[in-house]
């Protein structure tokens, strides 16, 4: 090995780097001879007002600082920490600072995540494919649809089979696909017998190069009792178009009650309850979610003993964007006609209430064993520290979901962190900020590292730390017991390296 190349020991990959060059993260590299962290450590620093004009309210000599939470005005982040790799280090970063007379102390580390994945909700009306399907990048496959939720398809990506359980490429685009969601940049996807998306965290997805405006205002039933008292007198029948339910006015518990006059209108379909049907048609990207482009391939015929000429009759999609206006012609058959303008108002009422569509990216992993011990040299009393809320955990000091059960699985809404707080080692895994937060003396009855604690005013002696400016600080504290130490507060949603 020349005398100018150093061996990288934060990754299992052990690069050799070269004199002035990177290693295969390009998150390290050898400076002058030194193994350095590229990235600068960001922390984070509540801003004031962000040139906004502060509201007074507190009287002639008192302004309001924009503050709605006490707290520490910094917060170390494990972004640009660097890793506790070969696991026995301490982390990198062991932060004490006083919060209301309280000690505390912030461990950060940078941790390498090969048990991680994403979590995808896009915000659509639109089938995107059956479930269990597989979701591809680049034709490999990296995740699969899963179980749809109200208004919104949902993707699960990563996991550990994808990026080591199959081929090297199928493991290279898994990690590339999800550091690039995670740092909130544009990936295309395409779903087996489905559709083609973009999905961008915090942005409307594209579904099949269509850009989705709007997420459904409910299912065809809901929409039917929303809106009813509206409809009520300006129309006979409404039908709300729904691959899930469909509603039927008429037969509608809200009709009944309204006192709809029976149309004797009849519906493909299963029917479930009154005014409620399964399965009017395959799902798809036309109306409602269906497959398609014309609402009365659902309807089958009128009872003639029911049904009358001229019988007005809406169908309206359940975002609103699908909508036509039909009368009965005397033979019982719907005739298109112009939207009344007495309807005009309840079509846009439903595309008001549809709220933006939008792509929600949650990253998610579990924290093993070897990044618990650069806490605490038995990682064991950690994981039950963040179980009993003695200790708070963050994600580049976004507040994170902690799940129940074993160990420490958690995730986070990227868009919460600053951007760019991700990156990656060529095992391949995914390398996340992690950040633990507890008071000092329960930090040294975990067994914590407290040689390495160091006073959050050494920090800026490196010159490597970035500020990041926030609106609160992501672990504000109130005195009492610990359990009620820690409380949620929100961490900046936008803010830029």
């Amino acid at each position: 090995m020349a005398e100018e190349t150093i061996r990288c020991d934060a990754c299992p990959v052990l690069c050799y780097i070269k004199r002035g060059m990177a290693g295969a993260c390009d998150r390290y590299a050898n400076h002058e001879g030194q193994l350095v962290r590229v990235d600068p450590q960001v922390v984070l620093d509540r801003a004031k007002s962000h040139g906004t004009p502060l509201v007074r309210f507190l009287g002639p000599d008192r302004d309001w600082d924009g503050t709605l939470l006490k707290g520490a005005g910094t917060f170390v982040t494990a972004i640009g920490a660097g890793t506790t790799y070969p696991d026995y280090k301490p982390a990198p970063f062991i932060v004490s600072s006083e919060v209301e007379g309280v000690d505390m102390v912030t461990v950060v580390t940078e941790g390498i995540f090969s048990y991680c994945g994403v979590k995808v909700k896009i915000d659509t009306d639109r089938h995107l494919g059956p479930e269990r399907n597989l979701v591809r990048a680049e034709g490999e496959p990296v995740g699969h649809v899963t179980t749809g939720e109200y208004g919104s398809q949902m993707l699960s990506l990563g996991g550990v089979h994808h990026l080591t359980g199959g081929t090297k490429k199928e493991g290279r685009v898994t990690c590339e696909t999800l550091l690039d969601l995670c740092n909130r940049k544009p990936v295309e996807l395409a779903i087996d017998d489905g559709a083609r998306v973009i999905v961008e965290a915090g942005k409307p997805p594209v579904v099949n190069g269509v850009l989705e405006a709007r997420m459904r205002v409910g299912c065809g039933s809901a929409t039917i009792g929303m809106f009813a008292r509206q409809w009520f007198g300006a129309v006979d029948e409404v039908v709300v178009v729904d691959d899930h339910i469909t509603g039927v006015l008429s037969e509608h518990q809200a009709g009944k009650l309204l006192g709809v006059r029976a149309t004797g209108i009849r519906i493909k379909g299963r029917r479930s309850t009154p005014g409620r049907y399964f399965q009017v048609a395959e799902p798809g990207t036309g109306w409602g979610g269906t497959s398609i482009s014309d609402p009365l391939s659902i309807i089958d015929t009128f009872k003639p003993k029911i049904a009358w000429p001229h019988l007005r009759m809406l169908m309206v999609s359940t975002t609103g964007e699908q909508h036509a206006y039909y009368e009965l012609d005397d033979d019982l058959r719907p005739v298109a006609r112009d939207l009344p303008e007495s309807l005009v108002e309840s079509v846009e009422r439903i595309r008001e209430n549809c709220e933006p569509a939008l792509s929600t990216v949650l990253f998610m992993g579990g924290a093993g064993g070897s990044l618990r011990a650069g806490v605490t040299d038995n990682p064991v009393k950690l994981t039950r520290s963040v179980k009993h809320n003695f200790t708070r955990v963050t994600c580049g000091g976004a507040p994170v979901y902690v799940w129940p059960g074993g160990g420490i699985t958690f995730m986070v809404d990227v868009t919460r962190m600053p951007e760019n707080g991700f990156g990656y080692v060529p095992t391949p895994a995914l390398v996340a900020p992690i950040e633990f937060t507890l008071k000092l003396e329960d930090y040294a009855a975990l067994g914590g590292h407290m040689d390495q604690v160091r006073p959050l005013s050494s920090l800026g002696e490196s010159n490597r730390e970035q500020l990041e400016p926030q609106s609160q600080s992501p672990v504000p504290v109130k005195s009492g017991p610990m359990k009620s130490g820690m409380r949620e507060a929100d961490s900046p949603r936008s803010a830029k390296r």
